[in-house]
C-alpha cells in the first residue's frame, strides 16, 4: 500500500544517510551514565551525543533501541542542534518533513533502509507504507511540537530561505490534523493511538486500552527487551494491544477511528501552541498570520472546555468514543501551561498541581504521573520515571506563568544529567538513569537550557509562546 504524502519533499530522507545506525560506532567514546561535571562538560557531551547519534541527515534518538528516525525526537533534537549547528537542525527538520504523506500528516517513525527489519518492532513490514520520496514510514502520528521547533532554530540563526522551504509542510500538517482528526466535532484534534501520544504507556490509557482485544505478540518480537530490562518497558500485554490498534488501523487504510480515541491535553497544547509559531512564522514569509492566531484561541477555549478539571486543579483526556473524561492524571496534564490566553486563573492552579502533587519543588525532574497514584511506577516507561522533554515542556510554560520557578526547574535538567547521564528516563525519587543511554532529546534539551539566559541570572528573552502580538 503506498499511501497520500505531501508532494515534492524537501529533502530526501535517504540522501544523506550514511551509515546504518545499529552498527556505526559512536564519534567520540562510549555512552556515559556517571556523573559528567560541571556545565562546560555537560555541552561537551550533549554535542558528543548529538555527533554520536547524527546519521548525516537526522538524529536517531538512540544508537541501540530507537535506529531510525522518531517524528517528535527530531523537534527537540533540532531544538537543541539550534543552539550549536543551526544548519544541522534545519537538515534535521526538512528530513523529516521530506517523508510528509500527500494528506499533510508527518509519520511518527520514518526508517532507515540500512537497519535490519528485525532491529525495531513493528518495522517497516508491518506498517506496509510508503512515501512518494520513497522513504518507508508508520502510519501514525506524534504531538504537532515542529512548528515550534522550526521558529527556534529560525531565531538562533535567522534562515528565511528555511522557513519559505517548511512553512508549507507544517501548514499541511495542520491543515491533517483540522481535517481528519477532529473528531468530538469541536477544535481538538484526537489521537488514534497510545504511541501517538508520546506518553505510550501512560496509565492515563489504562481504562480505554482495557476494553482493546490484545493481538498475539510473542517475545521475540520485542527487541528493545535485548537493550533494556524489561521491568522498565512496558508489558506484553501492552504491546499486544498496541499492536492490534495499529493493526486495525493499517487494515483500515490509515483512516477513520481505531478502539483508542482520545483527545489527549498534551497533544492538543502543543497544537494551540505551533498554531502560534505559525503565526510568528507567516509574518516572515509574507503569509498572513491571522488565521493561525485565531486558531490558536479557539483551541485553547476548546482544551479549556473540554478538558480542564477545576477539582483536581489538572487537564485530562476524554475518551471519545465515551465521551468521558479519563480517570487518571499524568503530567501531560500540565502541559497546557504553554498556551496562548491561558488564565492567570488557571495557570496558578497548574503550577500549584505541578508542585504539590508531582512534588516539582523536591529538587528532582517532573514526574510522568503523580507519585501518590495508584498506578506509580518509578522505573517503568511512563508510568512513573521523569522524562526530560515533559519537564522542558513544563519549564516553557513556567516562564510566563512563574518567572521565579522556571530557572530552578532548569537547573533540575541540568542535575538530572549531571548525575546520571543523558538517559531516556529517570527516578523521580533517586534521580537513578533508566532505559537506554545517550539518548537524543536528553542531550539537546539540555543545550537549549544552558543557553537560556536566565540560567545565568540574566533578564529571559520574551520569545515564548505568550507573546506574540
Amino acid at each position: 500500500m503506498i499511501p497520500p504524502a505531501h508532494s515534492s519533499p524537501p529533502v530526501s530522507h535517504a540522501s544523506f544517510v550514511t551509515c546504518p545506525p545499529v552498527t556505526c560506532p559512536p564519534v567520540t567514546g562510549p555512552a556515559v551514565t556517571a556523573p559528567i561535571g560541571d556545565d562546560a562538560a555537560i555541552r561537551r557531551d550533549a554535542i558528543r551525543v548529538l555527533l554520536a547519534n547524527w546519521t548525516g541527515a537526522y538524529t536517531v534518538p538512540s544508537r541501540t533501541l530507537y535506529p531510525h528516525q522518531w517524528s517528535w525526537d527530531s523537534a527537540f533534537i533540532a531544538m537543541g542542534n539550534a543552539r550549536w549547528s543551526p544548519r544541522r537542525a534545519r537538515i534535521e527538520l526538512l528530513t523529516l518533513f521530506g517523508a510528509q504523506w500527500r494528506d499533510g500528516r508527518v509519520p511518527h517513525i520514518v526508517f532507515n533502509p540500512a537497519v535490519t527489519e528485525d532491529a525495531y518492532f513493528p518495522g517497516p513490514g508491518f506498517w506496509r507504507v510508503r512515501a512518494p520520496s520513497g522513504a518507508h514510514t508508520s502510519g501514525i502520528v506524534q504531538p504537532p511540537v515542529h512548528a515550534l521547533a522550526a521558529w527556534r532554530v529560525h531565531l538562533a540563526e535567522p534562515d528565511r530561505a528555511f522557513l519559505y522551504r517548511i512553512y508549507p509542510r507544517l501548514d499541511a500538517q495542520h491543515r491533517y490534523l483540522r481535517g481528519s482528526r477532529r473528531m468530538s466535532g469541536t477544535e481538538l484534534v484526537s489521537i488514534v493511538h497510545p504511541w501517538e501520544s508520546g506518553m505510550d504507556n501512560s496509565p492515563a490509557w489504562d481504562s480505554p486500552l482495557a476494553v482493546v482485544p490484545a493481538a498475539p505478540t510473542a517475545r521475540a518480537r520485542r527487541p528493545d527487551l535485548a537493550h533494556v530490562s524489561a521491568a522498565e518497558r512496558p508489558t506484553d500485554r501492552d504491546y499486544a494491544r498496541y499492536t492490534a490498534i495499529a493493526a486495525s488501523y493499517r487494515d483500515a487504510g490509515y483512516t477513520g477511528r481505531t478502539d483508542f480515541v482520545i483527545e489527549d491535553p498534551l497533544f492538543n497544547a502543543l497544537y494551540g501552541a505551533a498554531e502560534v509559531a505559525l503565526a510568528r512564522i507567516a509574518a516572515v514569509v509574507d503569509a498572513d498570520p491571522g488565521p493561525h492566531l485565531r486558531r490558536a484561541e479557539e483551541i485553547t477555549q476548546a482544551v479549556l472546555d473540554r478538558l480542564w478539571d477545576p477539582v483536581s486543579g489538572v487537564f485530562r483526556a476524554r475518551d471519545v468514543r465515551t465521551g468521558e473524561m479519563l480517570p487518571e492524571d499524568s503530567v501531560a496534564g500540565l502541559v497546557p501551561l504553554i498556551l496562548p490566553g491561558l488564565s492567570t486563573d488557571v495557570a496558578d492552579r497548574l503550577v500549584a498541581t505541578a508542585t504539590r502533587r508531582f512534588g516539582l519543588n523536591d529538587g528532582m525532574l517532573l514526574p510522568s504521573y503523580p507519585p501518590g497514584g495508584a498506578a506509580f511506577e518509578p522505573s517503568r516507561y511512563w508510568r512513573g520515571p521523569s522524562w526530560i522533554n515533559t519537564t522542558w515542556l513544563i519549564l516553557e510554560g513556567l516562564r510566563a506563568a512563574d518567572p521565579e520557578l522556571a530557572p530552578k526547574v532548569g537547573a533540575q535538567i541540568l542535575r538530572a544529567v549531571r548525575e546520571a547521564g543523558f538517559r531516556e528516563y529517570f527516578n523521580p525519587v533517586t534521580g537513578e538513569g533508566h532505559g537506554c543511554g545517550d539518548f537524543g532529546w536528553s542531550a539537546a534539551l539540555a543545550l537549549d537550557v544552558l543557553a537560556d539566559p536566565a540560567m545565568a541570572g540574566r533578564r529571559i528573552r520574551s520569545n515564548q509562546v505568550r507573546d506574540v502580538r
